[in-house]
């Protein structure tokens, strides 16, 4: 084992030592669908519901219960009392026999897999995607694929333009070696190494936003707790697969092809032209980790011609504030009643 994945062992302990403290996620019961590594599909509420189907996506490095963490900031309680059948996608850590998994998988093939097992148990083939950060631009690359399934996205602090001016992660990456320098010495990626090198590309947002939001919130109960439940999530990241990082840093970041009109999966082209789905995509403006740069050409050059924008500003008590359109309560009580607002005005997907 590499130092990094010391590393990231240390980070699992001291992620067990803050759930000691109750600072552990609270999710909602749920039952398994479908498990198929890389990812197990849970359903949650009854599977008789009439309203809208949405298949919630994290990030592929990042533990699903972001999406359920405590009642008072769970998307999936939010999305069930609205009368929504919700799924949610949880990844699971690769392994040594699941490092050639790419874009091919985790964009493509999962996914299907998912909408065929929804499909089986609900009577629909076109549903939601809605989908965070690395989760938003796999939705996305799946909607150009699969245009017939997707009954619209919704993507939450998810670029799908790379190399914008702004995000942080371009000069970062325009620095480094190719990807498969790093995959030679570390086989798969950990999460340690994706925190550190987070850090270095975007102190502002991962260190010194994270330290200024632990001070905003100690005078708040309540969001001092929120803080410490998502600091107990960072700490439970999974490896990133090889072929994936290659693919994600490489064909994404570095290439852009995917704006570009130029990625192939699985021997298709994934284009914006090809989503004909209507979008809805939540920004914070003042993010160098997804700026609006990353969004706005996505949305000029969507298939559908139906896309829309919604502004958020941020929260107290949220770590990160990148998950902060997850966990915060300003989110809650003002950004997604605006979201279910439009998904009740693009009616369920047939």
């Amino acid at each position: 084992m590499n130092a990094y994945g010391q590393l990231d062992q240390l980070r699992r302990l001291q992620g067990r030592w803050l759930e000691t403290l109750g600072l552990g996620p609270q999710e909602t019961p749920s039952r398994v669908v479908l498990s198929a590594p890389p990812f197990t599909l849970r359903a949650y509420g009854p599977a008789d519901r009439a309203g809208p189907l949405l298949l919630l996506l994290p990030a592929p490095i990042k533990r699903a219960y972001i999406w359920d963490l405590v009642p008072a900031a769970s998307v999936v309680r939010r999305l069930l009392r609205h009368g929504a059948g919700v799924y949610l996608l949880h990844w699971e850590s690769p392994g040594a026999d699941g490092q050639e998994r790419g874009l091919a998988d985790y964009a493509d093939r999962c996914i299907l897999q998912c909408l065929d097992a929804i499909a089986a148990e609900r009577g629909r083939r076109r549903i939601f995607l809605a989908g965070h950060s690395l989760g938003g631009s796999l939705a996305a690359i799946f909607a150009a694929l699969h245009p017939e399934r997707v009954g619209g996205l919704i993507l939450l602090e998810a670029p799908i333009r790379f190399g914008a001016p702004a995000d942080a992660f371009t000069p970062f990456v325009a620095r480094a070696p190719h990807a498969r320098q790093v995959t030679a010495l570390l086989h798969e990626v950990p999460g340690s190494f994706l925190s550190m090198a987070a850090a270095r590309a975007a102190p502002d947002s991962f260190v010194r936003a994270r330290w200024s939001d632990w001070l905003h919130s100690l005078s708040d109960r309540e969001a001092l707790q929120r803080h410490l439940q998502v600091i107990r999530w960072t700490l439970d990241e999974l490896p990133f697969p090889r072929r994936l990082f290659e693919e994600v840093v490489e064909l994404l970041y570095r290439e852009n092809r995917f704006m570009a009109g130029t990625l192939q999966v699985r021997g298709k082209l994934a284009t914006p032209a090809r989503v004909k789905a209507p979008v809805l995509s939540v920004v914070d403006p003042r993010s160098h980790v997804v700026p609006p740069e990353a969004v706005l050409p996505f949305h000029a050059a969507v298939g559908s011609g139906d896309a829309q924008l919604l502004w958020y500003e941020g929260d107290v008590g949220v770590a990160l504030q990148h998950v902060g359109v997850l966990v915060g309560k300003r989110a809650h009580r003002q950004l997604w009643p605006r979201i279910l607002r439009w998904l009740d005005a693009h009616g369920e997907a047939g």
